[in-house]
């Protein structure tokens, strides 16, 4: 895929038209999922929330000057109404756009463009290449997105329980499987264990069956809440520089059995799907 530097250089020079995720995704060549996924590994930001900060952000320059209307400016920026703009202003600035117009009002922190050579890459262990056969995946499920993903920590919670005990179960790791993506960027989470039947799993089970296909595999060095940045080191710096791509499939993390982040015990591994060479 191009480099996220060129996705931000792409996303500045159209912020005047009509966007939304698919549109944007389909200029590079890629799906909504691919986009959302590797944009938020690279920055942090959904690509639409960036979008609309970068959009508010330059008509909060512009209300400075006094000049226009705030409703002109609302236009401007896409949004159909006063009220909207306004509401969207102030939950991302804590403070209505007319304050701004008027100059009653503290600095306001903008949102600038991205430059992602400020970003720091980190070490990264030896990676290997494995072909894995189809198999299955089974647990408890959700939909979230890469802007709301808070609730995946309480998946796991809640999914400890049945860890040793899924009927079918197949081996003591677990698993973090982002499957099912949608045309908005959302996609569903699994926190689950392998399985060879699905037949006899709980009711408010969800399984997902992977395909056989090549994988580059990464083990995380350091916490799992650091994960993010293993992520966007493999995406950002390894991939670029390998001749490999990724493959527009789920890709998933796989916990050993004694892994304990309290303790700090055991490992995990992002499993990146390869597209054929």
């Amino acid at each position: 895929m191009r480099s996220i530097e060129h996705i931000l250089w792409y996303l500045e020079t159209v912020l005047d038209r009509d966007l939304d995720l698919t549109h944007v995704a389909g200029h590079f060549g890629l799906s909504p999922f691919a986009l959302a996924r590797q944009f938020a590994a690279a920055t942090g930001w959904s690509v639409m929330r960036y979008v609309r900060a970068r959009r508010l952000s330059r008509a909060a320059q512009t209300l400075c000057s006094g000049k226009r209307e705030i409703l002109e400016v609302a236009l401007a920026a896409g949004y159909g109404s006063h009220e909207a703009f306004t509401r969207a202003f102030c939950d991302l600035f804590g403070v209505a756009p007319s304050r701004v117009r008027s100059g009653a009002h503290q600095p306001i922190a903008l949102v600038e463009p991205l430059r992602m050579k400020a970003l720091n890459f980190v070490p990264l262990a030896e990676p290997r290449f494995e072909r894995r056969p189809d198999f299955c995946i089974a647990g408890l499920g959700e939909r979230f997105t890469f802007e709301r993903n808070e609730g995946i920590p309480g998946l796991w919670q809640a999914f400890d329980p049945f860890v040793g005990r899924v009927p079918g179960q197949v081996g003591d790791d677990t698993y973090g499987l982002y499957c099912n993506p949608g045309d908005d960027g959302s996609f569903e989470y699994i926190a689950g264990v392998e399985v060879h039947r699905v037949d006899d799993l709980p009711a408010h089970f969800h399984h997902f069956r992977l395909v056989a296909r090549d994988y580059v595999v990464f083990r995380h060095l350091g916490h799992v809440s650091m994960i993010h940045q293993t992520v966007f080191t493999v995406f950002n710096q390894w991939l670029p520089a390998s001749g490999h791509q990724a493959a527009d499939a789920p890709e998933f993390e796989q916990y050993s059995a004694d892994f304990d982040p309290v303790r700090g015990t055991g490992h995990v591994d992002l499993w990146i799907p390869l597209a054929s060479r």
